[in-house]
């Protein structure tokens, strides 16, 4: 069984079922992406995992252990860290609080972590006495990953991480990702920027109306004809 592993996962919201029997798995220390066309239920099933929405069908299990049940904040504790699209800053606090907020499950010393973040990050080391809703879109982006990267997470899910940021910003932070599967998390990935994420991706998933369409290595899907027409622009 992989590190965290969603099994046939099937739910949304109320009565309306966003996953049909979707599976998504991510091993330490590598990136698995998930893509699609808009409503093909890639943020619901980030969501589902992290236990912000409750699947009718299915299981999730990190480390062998099924986490289903669980809440965010209980899958927080078990090493999970997880950054939304949006408002996933405090504006009006600095950046170093920012971090520090990031840490508030731990009693350890945090500064090595905070260190850490810093040398990942150097323009937040910069700015760290700067009020986070000053930054601009991608020092935001940041913020909020390096805020999770506070928990010392095992897992880090990130949600458009590059959504609204430059192409410049876009492929710093990919860098920055990279170097975050090098430590031996496992990173899990919702991108618009398909092309691109598929290229540093260990695993690829396409969903479609909730299912996986397409899944494989991130080479193999770039590969694929009928993956490359359909969901990269040809």
């Amino acid at each position: 069984m992989s590190f965290l592993s969603a099994q046939n996962m099937t739910g949304g919201y109320d009565s309306v079922d966003i996953l049909r029997d979707c599976s998504i798995s991510v091993e330490r220390g590598q990136i698995a992406v998930i893509v699609g066309p808009n409503g093909a239920g890639k943020s619901t099933a980030m969501k589902a995992i992290f236990g912000l929405i409750m699947i009718k069908e299915g299981s999730i299990f990190l480390e062998g252990e099924d986490i289903s049940m669980l809440s965010p904040q209980q899958r927080v504790k078990k090493g999970m860290a997880f950054v939304p699209q949006t408002e996933n800053v405090f504006t009006t606090l600095t950046v170093e609080e920012n971090l520090e907020m990031g840490a508030y499950l731990r009693k350890d010393n945090i500064k090595p972590t905070k260190d850490q973040v810093f040398e990942l990050f150097p323009i937040l080391h910069e700015k760290r006495n700067q009020i986070a809703g000053e930054l601009s879109g991608g020092q935001r982006q940041q913020v909020a990953v390096g805020r999770a990267l506070m928990t010392n997470p095992s897992v880090l899910m990130l949600d458009e991480p590059t959504a609204g940021v430059s192409p410049l910003v876009t492929v710093e932070l990919f860098e920055r990702i990279l170097a975050i599967k090098k430590a031996g998390v496992a990173v899990l990935m919702v991108e618009q920027n398909a092309r691109q994420a598929l290229e540093i991706a260990d695993m690829g998933y396409v969903l479609v109306t909730g299912e996986n369409k397409f899944q494989g290595t991130g080479k193999s899907l770039l590969e694929n004809a009928e993956v490359r027409r359909s969901f990269l622009g040809g």
